[in-house]
This record gives structure tokens, C-alpha cells and sequence, in this order.
């Protein structure tokens, strides 16, 4: 729960890919309002939360990419829009929306070919992340989870992190939108009023479901009542009584009909020709004139309308409660009357309906030029059944958008996430070689030699004298024991070895016979085709003008790459074309003799200045891609 002056926000009560629905309590004052106003009395008013029966709450929809403290900034910016006034400066709800919106979610993600470390520390690092900013921090991951590291998350009765296919910025990381709204039946002249106080050009029209149906445009106001056709006949509504005698600034002294819509007319003279036409449904104004007043009740019309304060009497109003006829007095003159009845046309009649749309998941890009190519340099986010979020214009994108991210696992870009050359990269963390990759602004970058990423997040932990929790931990240690098969490759460190005792104390496991069941579950060779092999664990490089994929495969026994070496070797053939690479290399690892079997594709020069024409070629105590194999495999390829 985040705390601001009267006020609480609680964590996402329901959520969907489009929305989120927070539960706010609280109240405020507003400049010169007699009395304190609860959230709840605005709209959508819920019962008390169960044990809490002392504290209204208000629900209201917010984007996914809101957390709570961003929810502080935009209820102080809706209350203002709902109730039309200023909060009081120091009372109530802040209002440092803008400022206190731009803070969003961020990523944290690793490479494309997800393995178990890098799902594992996603995971802790988020966790540890979130202790300080709570439900900031959101594990992700790029691409489909292998079997072993499916094994662990269910071993731990955790959920995949959440599958994030491009961080390119999308709708949903604006920081604002405008709240604005008419509902169809709104008058015309509240919208132009909307309009003016907030000092916007354009409204969306909402029907009964929040659905968008429509746009009230300053362009379109002016075409619907400067025009140079005359209107043959002044007509009203529908608009409810009340609404009408709110804008007439009138008195209601007979309620018989809550909606009127007809036709008005108004009667100063020739009062039997009015008479020879009004109906049940049509509005009639006059003035200080009994006999006409009692006339026009008598023809038994919707509604009377008493202009420039004219006195009523009993008898009209006596009259006029027989025949269900409505009588309102206004201090208005007649014309100013028919003026205004003019201007209360709904906004579904002059609304424009040529509105561009947009969806929470759409790129930005696109979201610029739907504003740009639209008459009105706007459009409407909608959720997928059209309930309107709120609207963008050119404002919106003033200031550069990206997503935030922060890179376990990897420092490459050829290894990320599509889209992240556009995105804002806070922080790496990795243990391969360095790469090549820019950022939009300085960043840390903490790159360790050790035998896993979850080595350093584990360290992190252990530095800070947090503790993860038992879920997080044996998360960690997997990806430990995955990276370094048992602490048996040639890039384990002491590090390693203190952050797998640690973790033992959290989980209570006992790393060997964990490690042990981590390489039986990630060997599933008998099922998986080869090409499900050689695009399970990949890492991809450019070595010398070269690009190069280099896939491993982690074996209990020799038999699958000296019996299948030709299949495995047409396979790499059609995945080095798809890919556009150079060399497509696979490595058949087998963890008990600590020998590799490698296979490659490539052009057959290159492969015999490697010495890799006649294949499998046997690598004694290789067992590291990164640290056996590769220095190795570079100098080869550099002297070529």
C-alpha cells in the first residue's frame, strides 16, 4: 500500500492485458466547497474492503503500466477533471502528477535463447530489486523456456517470468493520457465548457459502455452552429429536465417530464397559430403573459419555459400539474433561451465519428502517425473491446518515450530482445565477454568471470545481508549448477562455490544430488529433433567479420553425435541459410569424460582452414562454450 496526504493506494484488485483497477481511499478539500469530499462520492463508488468497513473506496482503471505510485499523480489529475475545480494548495491529494507519472516498470530481461541462469537470475534480481521499489521490477524473458529450466520453476511452484517479445515502446509506456470524456448525451455547450477550462481541442464521445463512439472537435462545433444554412425548425434533446434547467439557469416549479425531446417553439405573438401545431412532445417559452401561459398548458405540450423572470401564478401552475405539463422560470430572455436550447444539442449529434483509434499494445510509432495523419491531431486509446483509456495528441509526444530495461545474461544486441536498440537500458549484468552494445546514457555495468549470472546476483543478496526467499534461492542455485554442470567446467570460481553453500543454508538442498537431477532433466535427446537441439541453447557472434552461432548440447554418452553427425550436419546447413550467418557450430557436450564433439556448417574453404572437414571433431576438456571453446575457435578464425 503506498501512503499519500489522506490518501492510500492498494495493489491492482483485477487486471487484464489492458487495464488495471486500483482501490483508492481517501478524501480532500476544494477551493471554496463547504465540506470534505470522499473519493467514493466521484464515481464508481465500491463497498469497504473486507475487516476495513471504516474506509470508502473508489475504484478507477489505469493502464498496466501504472504502479501504485504513478496512481497518486493521475487520481489527483482526475479528481480536478471530475469535479471541474483546483484542489486546495497543501490539502488533500498532491498534484506533482507529471512529474511522479514519469516513473514506469522496468524489465528485467536476459538473452533471446533463454537457459536456466538466465531465467534464474531474472528472477532474483527482481525480487531483490522490488524489496527497495515495490512491483517496479518485472522479471521477463525473450524467448521459450527449455526443459530443464521448465523442471526447476515448476520444482519451485513459480511462475515463467512474463514473456515480453519487443521492447520497442508501445502505447501503453505513455506516462499521460488525457482523461477527458462527453458522454453521448452530454449537451454540447458542457463539452465546449470542458473544452475551454482544460484547454483542449477535442473531446471523445463515450456511449453507455465507455465504448468510444465519437469525437467532439472545436472544428466540429463550429460547423455544426456557424453555418450558413438556416435551421427550418429550433428542436431540443433528448436532455433530462434537470440538465436544461441547469443550463437555463431556470427553477423547476412543475416536474412532470424527466426527458424532453421535441420541438421549441417560442411563442411572443400569433399565439392560435402555435397552438394549431404544438404536440405532446414539443417545449414552448413565453413570456409574462398569463392567457398565453394557460393557453400553451392547456394544448397540453412537454414543457413550459417562463422567460426574463416573468412572474407564475397558482392558476398556471395549478393547470399545468392537471395536464402533466413541466414549467420552468428562467431569468434568461426568450432569444437567450432558444440560443441556449440550441447549444444543448447532445454531443452524439455533433460529434464526428472519423476518430482514429489506437490500442495500449500498438508501437508508439505507429500511435504518431495515426495523431499526425488525423484532421484533429489526436486519437483515442482504446482497450480490445473499445472501452476508451484515454486520449493522445502531438503534446503526448514531446518528450522521447522508451521502454526501461535492465540486461542479465548478455551484452550483445545481437543476443536482446527486439526492439532494444530503442529502448533505455539502466544497468547490465553479465559474466561472457563484452560485446558490442550503446545505451542512451551512461549505465552500470558490472561484468564478473565467474561460471553464472546467478553467481553475482546470489553475491548481491549476500553483500546487502538480504536473504532471497526459498523460491528465489533455488532458482539461483539451479542456475549456478546449470551454467557450471555441478561446479565441473573450467569457468567455476570460488565465487561460485560460496554462492552454492549459501544458497544450500536458504533452500536446504544439497547442491550435488541437485546438480545431479538438473543435467538428467535437460538431456532430453531422445525427444527433441535436431533442430530443436541446435536451436535450444544458442549464442550468436561476430568474430572477425564473421557471424557466427555457436549451439551446445549437454550429453550423458557419445552416441548421438557419432551416429547422427550427418543429419545433425544437414540441419546446421538449412539453419546457417535461414539465419544469414557464416558458421553455424554445435557442440555436443558430454558431462561425465568432459569432452565436446563438434559439428559445424559453412562454406568448405573456411571449414578446412579450421581443420573441421572431417566431422565430428573430438575437443578434450572442452566443456565451456565461452571459456573452453571460444578464445580457442577465435584465434583460428582471426588467422584465416
Amino acid at each position: 500500500m503506498v501512503s499519500g496526504p489522506n490518501f492510500r493506494v492498494r495493489n491492482a484488485i483485477e487486471s487484464s492485458d489492458t487495464l488495471c483497477t486500483y482501490e483508492i481511499s481517501g478524501n480532500f478539500r476544494i477551493n471554496n466547497y463547504p465540506r470534505p469530499v470522499n473519493l467514493p462520492d466521484l464515481q464508481d463508488a465500491s463497498r469497504p474492503p473486507s475487516g476495513q468497513p471504516d474506509i470508502p473506496w473508489f475504484r478507477k482503471r489505469f493502464l498496466p503500466s501504472r504502479s501504485p505510485v504513478n496512481i497518486i499523480g493521475e487520481v489527483s489529475r482526475y479528481v480536478k477533471t471530475v469535479c471541474r475545480c483546483s484542489l486546495s494548495p497543501g490539502q488533500g491529494l498532491e498534484t506533482r502528477g507529471f512529474v511522479e507519472m514519469s516513473s514506469q516498470n522496468v524489465y528485467v530481461i536476459g538473452h533471446c535463447h533463454p537457459d536456466t541462469d538466465s531465467i534464474a537470475s531474472v528472477i532474483g534480481y527482481a525480487e531483490l530489486l522490488n524489496r527497495q521499489e515495490p512491483g517496479r521490477y518485472i522479471p521477463a524473458r525473450c524467448g521459450e523456456l527449455n526443459a530443464e529450466t521448465r523442471f526447476v520453476l515448476s520444482e519451485f511452484s513459480l511462475q515463467p517470468p512474463e514473456l515480453v517479445e519487443s521492447v520497442e515502446p508501445s502505447v501503453a509506456d505513455i506516462p499521460f493520457l488525457y482523461p477527458h470524456r462527453a458522454p453521448e448525451e452530454m449537451p454540447a455547450i458542457d463539452v465546449a465548457l470542458m473544452m475551454d477550462e482544460h484547454e483542449i481541442r477535442n473531446i471523445p464521445v463515450t456511449n453507455r459502455e465507455g465504448r468510444v463512439i465519437g469525437l467532439v472537435s472545436e472544428y466540429g462545433l463550429a460547423r455544426a452552429y456557424v453555418t450558413p444554412e438556416r435551421r427550418e425548425q429550433l428542436v431540443i434533446g433528448p436532455i433530462s429536465q434537470a440538465t436544461l434547467a441547469r443550463i437555463l439557469e431556470a427553477r423547476v416549479l412543475v416536474s412532470c417530464s424527466e426527458e424532453l425531446n421535441g420541438r421549441v417553439i417560442i411563442v411572443i405573438d400569433a399565439l392560435h397559430n402555435a397552438l394549431s401545431t404544438l404536440t405532446g412532445q414539443d417545449v414552448a417559452i413565453t413570456g409574462d403573459n398569463e392567457p398565453s401561459q394557460l393557453a400553451l398548458v392547456s394544448a397540453g405540450i412537454a414543457a413550459l419555459i417562463i422567460a426574463e423572470g416573468a412572474p407564475v401564478g397558482d392558476r398556471v401552475i395549478s393547470a399545468a400539474q392537471g395536464r402533466n405539463v413541466s414549467i420552468l422560470a428562467t431569468p434568461l430572455d426568450a432569444f437567450s433561451v432558444g440560443r441556449m436550447i440550441h447549444l444543448s444539442r447532445p454531443a452524439g449529434q455533433v460529434m464526428a465519428t472519423d476518430v482514429p483509434v489506437v490500442r495500449p499494445e500498438d508501437p508508439l510509432a505507429y500511435a504518431k502517425q495515426m495523431v499526425s495523419n488525423s484532421r484533429y491531431r489526436t486519437a483515442c486509446v482504446v482497450d480490445s473491446v473499445g472501452v476508451l483509456l484515454g486520449m493522445i495528441s502531438r503534446n503526448t509526444f514531446l518528450e522521447e518515450i522508451h521502454k526501461s530495461v535492465i540486461l542479465l545474461d548478455h551484452n550483445e544486441f545481437t543476443q536482446s530482445v527486439d526492439g532494444i536498440e530503442s529502448a533505455d537500458i539502466l544497468e547490465i549484468i553479465d559474466h561472457h565477454r563484452l560485446g558490442a552494445i550503446t545505451t542512451l546514457k551512461p549505465v552500470s555495468f558490472l561484468n564478473e568471470p565467474v561460471g553464472s549470472t546467478s553467481t553475482i546476483i546470489t553475491h548481491k543478496f549476500m553483500e546487502t545481508g538480504q536473504v532471497p526467499t526459498v523460491p528465489a534461492a533455488g532458482m539461483l542455485l539451479a542456475g549456478i549448477l546449470s551454467d557450471t554442470l555441478g561446479l565441473r567446467m573450467s569457468t567455476t570460481t570460488e565465487k561460485d562455490k560460496k554462492a552454492v553453500a549459501f544458497l544450500e543454508g536458504v533452500t536446504g538442498l544439497d547442491a550435488a544430488e541437485f546438480g545431479a537431477t538438473l543435467i538428467e532433466q535437460g538431456m532430453d535427446l531422445v525427444h527433441a529433433t535436431p533442430r530443436d537441439l541446435l536451436l535450444a541453447d544458442t549464442k550468436q557472434y561476430t568474430l572477425f567479420g564473421r557471424d557466427v552461432i555457436i549451439a551446445q548440447v549437454m550429453m550423458a554418452s557419445d552416441d548421438y553425435p557419432v551416429c547422427r553427425a550427418e543429419e545433425v550436419r544437414r540441419e546446421l546447413e538449412i539453419l546457417r541459410k535461414e539465419h544469414g550467418v557464416h558458421l553455424y557450430l554445435v557442440l555436443f557436450t558430454n558431462v561425465m569424460t568432459t569432452t565436446s564433439f563438434l559439428l559445424a556448417a559453412g562454406d568448405r574453404n573456411t571449414l578446412l582452414g579450421l581443420e573441421y572437414a572431417v566431422q565430428p571433431v573430438r575437443l578434450e576438456r572442452v566443456m565451456s562454450r565461452k571459456k573452453d571453446f571460444l578464445p580457442v575457435f577465435g584465434q583460428k578464425l582471426r588467422s584465416l
